[in-house]
């Protein structure tokens, strides 16, 4: 038995000039984009035209042919083909193969053929470019160029094809996402990729996927990287694994036991410079590690001779005109840059001589030079270890001078001397000394000014001599909590360098002597006395909400906070390292909601997590947003403040 089905065959085969055909006004694509007419126009370069024009004869007013025929379908492939004719990669009248349709709806074939076809899943397109490169031996570059895309596409495809077959079968059928997959191309171990997506289960986050992946390699934006630099490691042997799908292209270092030998071998021939300084000791280390628990001398202010200051004088004479001329230029003058630098770094030269530290604490104290965030040598000066921090022993008071009680290293009382000298006992001395020290406390009641200056004194004993308190009768002291153990480079921000800016000027003005403190406080105005104990007091703030301090503590801290207005939008914005790349992508969008626009968090919405922070970042930035943790002392932002800012 014969069966007859309907043809589906409704186009007849022609090929056609390229000079007779013009677009249909029913095709439904009106406007395609320039990238996909090159990207096909570079496919049919290379490959041909592998899917016929669908057109109809051209009919005049009348109904007539006109000898030219219209392209109801294929309109970005119509424009390639132009493109190449005006490239003259081909002939104004080369041969197009063509489906000529007289039947139908013309409008409706095109609608047909745009709206039912069905993209290319990605992981065809990576394992195809894969396949090309592998089995072609083509380049990224002659890939792109074939396809009409970039090198940089093709690579990104290539690295993806690259991962495990079953992780992309998963991706293939929906088991991760894309980010997900593009995680696992910082190795191209497949054990290792298939061991880490069988044991992460309960957080397969693309960044904690490629953590996992690289907890043995370190970044190239780290500290260490910069300092050695990636052209040292590479010559050392050291392998880089590039991330082609990183913010900034960078890599990961492969090799971390080399990254720190090359620093630490680096790092030592940046300390063994300090040596002839005479320091105690000089330690070089990647970082801080042992700066928390170590006292902290500074150098103090010296006369210079006379040439000396001089000298000084002279270098800013000759530094105006220079500056002037400079400003004066519309292009930069390297000639005068040069001068300004050469005076400039003899000027700091002379400067650094008018500090000094003294012999003895040279003679107990050493230098750290570590590697700084940036890549760069940074030296600190004057750290002293607990066993060096000198211990006063106690100086029994003369006989005809009242007898007082003083503690030695051991904590004894040495009052046995006072009583054989004075023929008073013990008990009769503290006596004594009780009703003085009642007295002195009423008579300092009635002296705020002194009462000032004995406050100072304790304090500044405990900020800038060591093993001095005890100097003072009154038992106050600074404890000091280091806020680098919750915020590892809080050392970097303006206000730690402010507060050390004015350490630095107020070592410089007490006397190197503590015996001298006392004079030296009294001789101070009012204004500078309350200066230099707001400076003391204020190293002794602990607002570090740890899980350790009470309620009243931190309530007490947001009341200080308020007191002082303090306002965080100074010395704190919102960035990628410091907050939004260690938050989740709602708490992004929540801020970039209250600070710009809803409609702005919703354009970042869809990108990566690091994309989404970067993007963030630049949105949010000179805005005035803060997290909840920093408004105590503000209101949230208002449209005001948006405008404000704006």
């Amino acid at each position: 038995m014969t069966t007859n089905y309907p043809s589906i065959t409704k186009s007849v085969f022609q090929e056609i000039p390229l000079n007779k055909l013009v677009l249909s006004p029913e095709n439904v694509r009106k406007t395609p984009s320039e990238g996909a007419v090159a990207e096909r126009a570079a496919s049919i370069e290379a490959h041909g035209l592998l899917q016929n024009l669908l057109v109809k004869p051209q009919l005049n007013d009348e109904g007539r042919e006109t000898g030219k025929y219209e392209v109801t379908a294929g309109r970005t492939r119509f424009a390639a083909l132009k493109l190449l004719a005006s490239r003259k990669k081909i002939g104004k009248n080369a041969l197009i193969p063509c489906n000529v349709r007289e039947d139908g709806n013309g409008k409706e074939l095109s609608l047909a053929e745009n709206v039912s076809r069905e993209a290319l899943h990605p992981a065809d397109e990576f394992e195809a470019f894969w396949d090309l490169q592998h089995s072609q031996g083509l380049g990224a570059d002659s890939i792109a160029a074939r396809f009409g895309t970039t090198a940089r596409h093709v690579k990104e495809r290539l690295k993806l094809g690259s991962v495990s077959p079953d992780l992309i079968q998963y991706y293939r059928e929906g088991g991760m996402t894309l980010e997900q997959l593009m995680a696992f191309t910082v190795t191209d171990d497949h054990v290792r990729q298939m061991y880490i997506w069988d044991n992460l289960i309960h957080n397969r986050s693309p960044e904690r996927i490629r953590r996992a992946l690289l907890e043995t390699h370190v970044s190239a934006r780290d500290g260490r990287a910069r300092f050695v630099t990636l052209a040292a490691y590479e010559a050392a042997g050291g392998v880089i694994v590039r991330d082609l799908f990183s913010e900034d292209g960078g890599g990961y270092l492969a090799d971390a036991a080399l990254l720190d030998r090359l620093a630490r071998q680096k790092i030592e021939e940046a300390a063994e410079a300090l040596r002839g300084e005479g320091w105690k000791w000089v330690e070089g280390t990647i970082d801080f590690p042992h700066h928390y628990g170590l006292a902290r001398i500074y150098p103090r202010d010296v006369e210079l001779p006379e040439a000396e200051i001089a000298r000084l004088e002279e270098i800013e004479a000759e530094l105006d005109p220079l500056y002037a001329a400079l400003e004066e230029t519309e292009e930069p003058d390297p000639e005068i840059e040069r001068q300004i630098a050469s005076l400039s770094a003899e000027y700091d030269a002379i400067d650094e001589r008018k500090r000094v530290f003294d012999p003895d604490g040279l003679a107990r104290a050493g230098a750290l030079v570590c590697i700084g965030p940036d890549g760069t040598a940074e030296v600190a000066r004057g750290f002293v270890r607990p066993e060096d921090i000198p211990t006063e022993k106690p100086e029994v008071a003369a006989a005809s001078e009242p007898a007082a009680a003083a503690v030695d290293a051991g904590g004894k009382v040495a009052a046995q001397a006072e009583e054989e000298q004075s023929g008073l006992s013990g008990a009769l001395i503290a006596d004594l000394s009780a009703h003085r020290t009642m007295a002195l406390r009423e008579a300092i009641s009635r002296r705020p000014d002194i009462a000032l200056a004995a406050v100072v004194h304790a304090l500044a004993l405990d900020c800038f001599y060591l093993g001095a308190q005890s100097r003072s009768c009154l038992r106050i002291s600074i404890h000091r909590t280091p806020l680098e153990i919750s915020a590892r480079n809080i050392g970097e921000t303006q206000p730690a360098k402010d507060i050390e800016a004015k350490q630095e000027a107020w070592a410089a003005r007490t006397p190197g002597d503590p015996r001298d403190l006392w004079a030296f406080i009294l001789g101070l105005s009012t204004a500078e006395c309350l200066s230099l104990l707001a400076h003391c007091v204020s190293g002794a703030v602990d607002a570090v909400d740890n899980g350790a301090r009470s309620a009243d503590a931190l309530t007490h801290a947001g009341l200080l906070a308020e007191s002082v207005a303090l306002d965080m939008r100074a010395s704190w914005q919102p960035t990628a390292a410091n907050y939004l790349g260690r938050v989740h992508k709602a708490l992004i969008r929540e801020a970039v909601t209250e600070a710009v626009s809803s409609e702005a968090a919703e354009r970042i919405a869809g990108l990566k997590k690091a994309d989404m922070a970067s993007a963030a970042e630049a949105l949010l930035r000179d805005k005035g947003w803060l997290p909840k943790q920093l408004r105590q002392c503000r209101a949230p932002v208002t449209s005001e403040m948006q405008q404000a800012a704006e």
